[in-house]
C-alpha cells in the first residue's frame, strides 16, 4: 500500500486507521511507513523487526525523538474509519494512530534546513501488549544509539495537554492460608477468605502519598485489583490470594515501592507478579523547559505507566503529548477530535522549527 504522508494529518489519520494493525500484525503498515520514510529527503531510515526509526544528521546541538506506536488493541466491529462532523471514529484513532499521523506529516513537511533541532522518528510495534514484546524495548535492547536525543515526546492521547512523566506499576500477590473442612462443621477449619478482612481493611483505610515534582502532582493508590479463592461449596477453603496494585509516584523506585507495600502489608506473605519503574518529568531539561513554553500548557503529571519510563532509563526525559483522548483509547466508540490532530501538528511544528 501506499501512504502519503504529506497529506493533512487527519486525512493521513484516517489512512492509517483503515489498516489494521493488531498488535503483532503490524507488518503491512510497516512496510508502508518504511516505503514512505524512504522518499523523504534527509532522513536515515533504519527498521528492526516491525519497528522503524528515522533520523536527520543536521549537526543541530540538541535532538529531539518523537515516538509512537503502530498496533492497536483487537478490533471490536470498529473499522473502517468512519467521520461525522469533526469527529473520526475507529479503531486506534485515539490511541495512538492520530498521533502518529501527526509525526508522519512532520517528517514529510518540514524542511530541514528551518530546523532547530536534529529530529529522531520511532515508530515501534507491541506496545499494547505484555513488556517482553514491546518494540521500544527491543530497540533499546538492540540499537541504543538509534534513541539517543535530548528529549522524548511520546504521542500517547493527552486529549492535546502535555502529562510529563509517569507513574510506576507494581503487583503482589498476598496468600492468606488456612485449613480446609467440611462446611457442615465450620469450627473445625479456618477459613482463609475470612483472613483476608484484615488485609482488606487496612487497604481501605490506606491513605496515599502525594508529591510534588516539576510542579505536577502525583497521586499515589495502592489498590486490591483481585481476590481469588474457595475450593467447593461445602469446603472451608485453606487458601486465598489477594492481588494487590500499588501505582507509585516518579520519585520512587521500584525496590522502594515494594518496600513500602511490604511495610503495608506486614503480616502477609507477598510475591511480585509485575513490576515497573516510573519516570521522572524532566521539565527543567532545557529542551523540555522549551517545549512547555512552545504548547503554553501548563504541564500535569501523567497517571498510569507509558514508555516514558523507558526511555528515562536511557537518561532522556520524557513527555506524554498526543492529540487522542485517553478516556476512549480501547473502547468500541473510539475516536479522535480532528481539531486536535491539526492543533498538535501546529504545536509541534512550532516548537521543532525556527519559524512558526
Amino acid at each position: 500500500m501506499e501512504l502519503d504522508i504529506a497529506a493533512p494529518a487527519g486525512e493521513l489519520t484516517r489512512a492509517l486507521v483503515d489498516v489494521a494493525s493488531v498488535s503483532g500484525t503490524e507488518g503491512p503498515l510497516t512496510d508502508a511507513v518504511e516505503k514512505a520514510l524512504g522518499g523523504v529527503a534527509g532522513l536515515t531510515v533504519d527498521r528492526d523487526g516491525d519497528a522503524v526509526v528515522a533520523r536527520t544528521q543536521l549537526g543541530r546541538p540538541s535532538r529531539v525523538v518523537l515516538a509512537g506506536h503502530l498496533d492497536t488493541v483487537p478490533i471490536a466491529d470498529n473499522l473502517p474509519a468512519r467521520r461525522d462532523g469533526d469527529r473520526l471514529y475507529g479503531c486506534g484513532t485515539s490511541d495512538m494512530k492520530a498521533g502518529v499521523a501527526v509525526m508522519l506529516h512532520l517528517a514529510a513537511t518540514m524542511p530541514p534546513a528551518g530546523l532547530a533541532h536534529d529530529l529522531t522518528f520511532v515508530f515501534y510495534d507491541n506496545e499494547e501488549v505484555e513488556a517482553a514484546r514491546n518494540g521500544l524495548r527491543r530497540l533499546a535492547a538492540r540499537h541504543r544509539d538509534w534513541l539517543d536525543g535530548d528529549l522524548a515526546i511520546l504521542m500517547e492521547p493527552t486529549s492535546g495537554e502535555i502529562e510529563a512523566g509517569c507513574q510506576g506499576t507494581l503487583r503482589v500477590v498476598a496468600t492468606l492460608p488456612g485449613r480446609r473442612a467440611h462446611s457442615a462443621r465450620s469450627w473445625l477449619g479456618d477459613n482463609a477468605i475470612h483472613r483476608a478482612g484484615d488485609l482488606l481493611t487496612r487497604l481501605g483505610a490506606y491513605r496515599p502519598r502525594r508529591v510534588v515534582i516539576d510542579g505536577c502532582e502525583y497521586r499515589e493508590g495502592l489498590s486490591a485489583v483481585r481476590i481469588a479463592g474457595g475450593v467447593a461449596g461445602n469446603v472451608i477453603p485453606d487458601r486465598c490470594e489477594v492481588t494487590v496494585n500499588f501505582r507509585f509516584a516518579p520519585d520512587r523506585d521500584e525496590a522502594g515501592a515494594l518496600d513500602h507495600v511490604r511495610e503495608v502489608l506486614a503480616g502477609y506473605e507477598v510475591a511480585v507478579t509485575d513490576s515497573a519503574g516510573g519516570a521522572l518529568p524532566g521539565l527543567a531539561r532545557p529542551a523540555a523547559a522549551e517545549f512547555v513554553a512552545a504548547t503554553g500548557r501548563v504541564p500535569r503529571a501523567k497517571y498510569g505507566w507509558t514508555d516514558v519510563a523507558r526511555f528515562a532509563q536511557l537518561g532522556i526525559p520524557g513527555v506524554n503529548y498526543g492529540p487522542g483522548d485517553p478516556n476512549l483509547a480501547h473502547t468500541r466508540d473510539e475516536y479522535v477530535e480532528l481539531p486536535l490532530v491539526d492543533e498538535a501538528a501546529h504545536v509541534l511544528r512550532a516548537y521543532l522549527t525556527r519559524v512558526a
